[in-house]
């Protein structure tokens, strides 16, 4: 894994490292994309670990839809292909029922794996389709959650917990000298509900720490708290610095004031923190705000091809803006790096400005890293490069031939890029500051990247008399 170099240090482990400079001035391998990794909390489902989900997989079938899953569905929505899914929290207890056999004796508990409040029901019966099976099926509301089969007779109690054992959601265990029993059937028997976890600062800071070996293009939490956001701030910066590129999508509740809003965006001037500042949304009759819309545009981001902008995109199924701003207030939230929603002609809602936090640059820094598109395009570059440098570590000499095998290489990275219409031009050199020496050798890539006509001034011309 590439990390970042400052200029003049020598790095101890074997490996390829980047530094990002600036050049001209301000006027001037594999692709990772549709990722957008989510921290939010759940009354089901695995606790402090990664489930990697597609789109299509269906959410619900691992971590049902209460809490803050709704977070999930925002970022597919928005066009996420790939969420990297971490439930949020610490403690809580799990739901379990204890069946009983024909007799009425306890004879076999039933325990969620996961703790959380969610509520269930159990039923057993016969399997309509063949007499010699029985069912049990586990209900979450009207819908069914999981599902086992066991023979039916003698020793229906120890089968019954033996169909759980492959059971990624509940287990089973037979009560002492109950293995015999032939099962009560019952319908929509309640469990008795477990309760939630507990949530802290702590625990998104775990959260953090437990997605951070994953590869993920955007990042977005189930939170207006600002705390969190500076927390997330914090962790982005540190991956960054450790090869992971990614930008994160914040959003406050609209009951926090405008003026507060846009402060709290400026403040953070990093190119991979976007911050949403009008987020009360309606779609169809559903209101949604804060964290939820933010998701909506992290999965945006990550879907985004990389020569493409987001200004001035519509965003599907957003129907109405519950916060309308005014043009002041839409130019005064821009000044300060915040993406704004608006209408278009037909009052579809759009993406106004595809712009990040960054307001002041740092001294490495040009006016693109301002821009989502130029941020995309450019983390695109670094990480499809740092994969081919890291593939040629320890494979060439470092001689005259070999440097110029990592430079065809690298060069080749550049060139498709231009061909993908993402740059403009790339050049990829020996570095004429420092001369190559034992097993350090050092490169520069001069880039031209590609920016949206997103600003069109047009001059009217009239002319009141037809005399020439």
């Amino acid at each position: 894994m590439a990390e970042t170099y400052i200029v003049g240090e020598s790095k101890i482990r074997p490996g390829a490292y980047f530094n990002i400079q600036r050049q001209g001035t301000n006027s001037q391998a594999d692709i990772v994309n549709g990722v957008t990794a989510i921290i939010f909390k759940s009354d089901f489902g695995p606790l402090g670990k990664v489930v990697e989900l597609s789109s299509s997989d269906g959410y619900g079938d691992v971590f049902g839809t209460g809490g803050t899953t709704d977070a999930i569905r925002e970022a597919i929505s928005g066009g996420a292909k790939t969420i990297i899914a971490c439930r949020v929290g610490n403690g809580g207890t799990k739901a379990t029922i204890t069946l009983n056999n024909k007799d009425a004796e306890e004879s076999v508990t039933i325990t969620a794996v996961y703790p959380g409040k969610k509520n269930f029901t159990a039923t057993i019966r016969e399997k309509l389709s063949d007499s010699t099976l029985k069912e049990c099926i586990i209900y979450s509301g009207t819908t069914e959650f999981e599902k086992v089969e066991f023979a039916v007779g003698a020793g229906e109690a120890a089968a019954l917990a033996k169909a759980f054992e492959n059971s990624k959601k509940f287990k089973a265990e037979v009560k002492s000298g109950k293995d015999n029993s032939i099962m009560l059937n019952v319908s929509q028997s309640l469990f008795t509900a477990g309760t939630d976890p507990q949530t802290t600062t702590g625990d998104y800071s775990n959260a953090f720490a437990t997605i951070e070996p994953y590869d993920f293009n955007t990042i977005c939490v189930d939170t207006e708290d600002t705390e969190i956001h500076l927390l997330l701030q914090a962790f982005i910066n540190r991956i960054f610095n450790a090869g992971t590129l990614a930008q994160a999508v914040v959003a406050e509740k609209h009951t926090v004031s405008f003026e507060n809003r846009v402060a709290h965006a400026s403040a953070f001037n990093d190119e991979k923190i976007n911050y949403v500042v009008n987020a009360h949304i309606s779609e169809q009759g559903k209101e949604i705000d804060g964290y939820q819309t933010a998701a909506r545009v992290a999965g945006m981001i990550a879907a985004l091809a990389s020569n493409s902008s987001l200004t001035h995109t519509v965003v599907k199924g957003f129907t109405e803006i519950l916060e309308r701003l005014t043009n002041s207030q839409i130019n005064e939230a821009e000044k300060k790096g915040c993406i704004v929603l608006s209408y278009n002609s037909s009052k579809q809602v759009w993406i106004d400005n595809a712009i990040n936090t960054l307001i002041t640059p740092a001294d490495n820094q040009d006016d693109g890293w301002k821009k989502i598109r130029r941020v995309k395009t450019r983390f695109e570059l670094i990480r499809r490069m740092n994969i081919t440098a890291d593939n040629l570590i320890g494979k060439v000499d470092n001689d005259k031939n070999g440097r110029a095998t990592a430079i065809s290489q690298l060069q080749s990275v550049g060139t498709a890029m231009v061909s993908e219409g993402k740059l403009i031009s790339c050049k990829v050199y020996e570095s004429t500051t420092f001369k190559a020496d034992g097993d350090s050798a050092w490169f520069e890539i001069a880039v031209v990247d590609k920016d949206s006509m997103e600003h069109i001034y047009l001059t009217y011309k009239f002319q009141f008399s037809t005399n020439e």
